[in-house]
């Protein structure tokens, strides 16, 4: 695991220099050492966090002509596969690491290299012969890629603080990233709150030569539900799949540990599992304790759990370098419980494995079981529907309001993944924007996977997977997973988000995703193989940070009232409406914890990258 950044262009006289200080921000990425390479059309930048082949994986890393160089992120776990049908092929490699199997693998294949990758990666490959960089992105986005095209250049880096380091590059914030924010939590557009800077999405790959960029796809997430097996067939092969993904991810020359909290998918992950180690983090408060389970199951597989509690005043604490790490505002409370966890970890440990994905490729979001909960309204004619969703829209904040509303709202409509924290008029009543708020933004982002989901012909259900696999998994959960890990100089392995895996997941029928009130059923069904029934069984959970209760307390109701009267609120809110919504949460009216929580991310993170918040770090 490591941090990537440089540029592909002319040469200039201090491309050294621009080069030292873009890996200089991104120094936590790979502390173990740094390398350059510099020539006539780029400059590529590595730090290293040393994993595979100690002693001989440095990078920049050359073939053994010198023709081609790659800078790498990542990790490819069918490295030695792919090395011994190269060698077959008649190619002589110099050292051990995955890196070198990506420059041979290229010359071999060229562009469909990505095609034969097992792994999670964002690399730069730069064609000397061609004058060509051949960027890429692993299949699920579980490694960020940035860049911006600057002039004649191509500016790249795993984080952008790296871009921000280039002297061409003019900082401005993008005021379309913050509408959308406002209703996901995370920025979700390509193009990133830095305007001209962006992701290089999942599964794609870019060439970029003689200052012109080509994206491509070459993989997407399909769905292809095989009939006919039975429920202990489907768990076998669920089981079988996963337990061939973590062997595979636990291929490193270092310790490999795992984090744990109280859910099915990481108890599941460290039963599989050949490591000694589990990290978790819980709080103090009543109800929002992880440690104790972590504890007993640890025991009860004997493995040696290490814990933090983290208390408030800790967690306000980290919330502006948090944010800095996360390069873009997110308001994912539990991005925190993960900064934590992983600096327990990275005391001990340069790996560890952790959960994300289970949920997204097997059915697990309490959410999805809402098409079967609200069938009954398919029968009801759409005229009647609209009127019944009228009269509740009007109707005081009473039980069963928001079911009738759901219930009568199509699912492209009232589904965007998650988190949906503001919707589109209760953006418009808080934002300023110079233009005003473009009316159905919503839908114009969302709108061309539900199409292809529609095409497809899928059902509600996995058409909700499709929209998390594209939205919810990148933006925040896998995001959030890399950089907090990253912060600390930890390596986070995601074995649910393997492509050979997915492959089985792809295949599951519904019926045995949701189960009757069960989410997630199969899989459920493999982990009681291995775990206790109650936790097998128990239901999402998500990781509970109590900000609901915190936000009613004087001490950090103040701290959002000064964040949001401030200059830097007034100059994209109507803090007027901010605070009603403040009170109106403090009161106990209403819980707005997520949306008051959502502006404040933004203004916390604002304040770092464009006011005098970064001084304080």
């Amino acid at each position: 695991m490591c941090g990537i950044c440089g540029f592909i262009g002319k040469k200039r006289n201090d491309s050294s220099d621009i080069l030292t200080n873009m890996m200089n921000k991104i120094i936590h990425r790979g502390p173990d050492s740094a390398g350059q390479y510099i020539d006539e059309g780029a400059s590529l930048g590595f730090r290293r966090l040393s994993i595979i082949d100690l002693d001989n994986g440095t990078q920049p890393m050359k073939s053994a002509d010198g023709d081609i160089v790659v800078v790498f992120n990542g990790e490819i776990y069918n490295y030695k596969e792919i090395k011994a049908e190269l060698i077959e092929k008649g190619y002589k490699f110099q050292n051990n690491s995955d890196t070198e199997c990506l420059i041979y693998g290229y010359k071999e294949y060229g562009t469909k290299l990505v095609e034969h990758l097992r792994g999670m990666f964002a690399f730069v490959i730069w064609d000397k012969v061609n004058k060509q960089a051949y960027c890429a992105r692993d299949h699920f986005g579980i490694k960020p890629f940035y860049y911006a095209i600057i002039g004649d250049s191509l500016v790249f880096g795993s984080e952008i603080k790296s871009i921000l380091e280039h002297p061409d590059y003019k900082k401005d914030i993008n005021l379309e990233a913050l509408q959308a924010y406002l209703t996901f939590q995370y920025s979700v557009l390509p193009e990133t709150f830095f305007k001209g800077i962006y992701k290089l999405m999942p599964g794609h790959y870019m060439t970029f030569k003689e200052g012109k960029k080509e994206i491509k796809r070459y993989w997407e997430p399909t769905y292809e539900p095989e009939r006919g097996l039975t429920e202990e067939e489907w768990v076998a092969r669920i089981d079988a799949a996963t337990k061939d993904s973590v062997d595979y991810h636990m291929i490193s020359d270092v310790e490999v540990a795992s984090l744990l909290s109280s859910g099915v998918d990481s108890s599941y992950l460290v039963a599989r599992y050949s490591g000694t180690k589990t990290f978790t983090v819980g709080f103090e408060n009543d109800g929002y304790a992880e440690i104790d389970y972590a504890k007993r199951l640890s025991k009860k597989l004997e493995l040696e759990n290490f814990d933090k509690t983290i208390t408030p005043e800790e967690y306000w604490e980290v919330l502006p370098s948090v944010q800095y790490h996360m390069d873009e505002p997110l308001a994912d409370a539990s991005c925190v419980a993960l900064y934590f966890v992983d600096r327990e970890a990275a005391k001990q440990v340069k790996v560890v494995l952790s959960g994300e994905g289970a949920d997204e490729f097997f059915g697990g979001y309490n959410i999805y079981h809402e098409p079967f909960s609200l069938a009954g309204f398919k029968k009801i004619p759409k005229p009647v529907k609209a009127f019944m969703k009228g009269v509740a829209s009007v109707c005081p904040d009473i039980k069963g309001k928001n079911y009738i509303i759901r219930g009568c709202t199509p699912l492209r409509q009232r589904f965007v993944g998650n988190a949906f924290r503001f919707k589109e008029k209760e953006a418009a009543k808080i934002l300023k924007l110079p233009n005003g708020m473009p009316k159905k933004y919503i839908e114009k982002i969302t709108g061309k996977v539900y199409d292809k989901a529609e095409k497809a012909g899928y059902d509600d259900v996995t058409t909700m997977q499709l929209i998390d696999m594209n939205f919810w998994l990148i933006g925040d959960i896998l995001l959030k997973a890399d950089k907090m890990s990253m912060a600390h100089s930890l390596e986070s392995r995601v074995p649910f988000l393997d492509k050979e895996l997915f492959e089985t997941a792809r295949r599951i029928p519904t019926e045995f995703k949701i189960h009757d009130k069960t989410t997630k059923y199969a899989f459920r069904k493999c982990a009681e193989k291995y775990l206790p029934q109650d936790v097998a069984g128990k239901k999402k959970l998500g990781f509970p940070v109590p900000i609901a209760k915190w936000l009613r307390q004087d001490k950090y109701y103040e701290k959002l009232k000064a964040a949001f009267t401030s200059e830097n609120a007034e100059k994209f809110f109507h803090t007027d409406e901010l605070m009603r919504i403040l009170d109106k949460h403090r009161s106990g009216r209403k819980d707005m914890s997520k949306q008051l929580w959502t502006v404040y991310m933004f203004l916390v993170w604002y304040d770092i990258y464009f006011g005098e918040g970064l001084k304080t770090l």
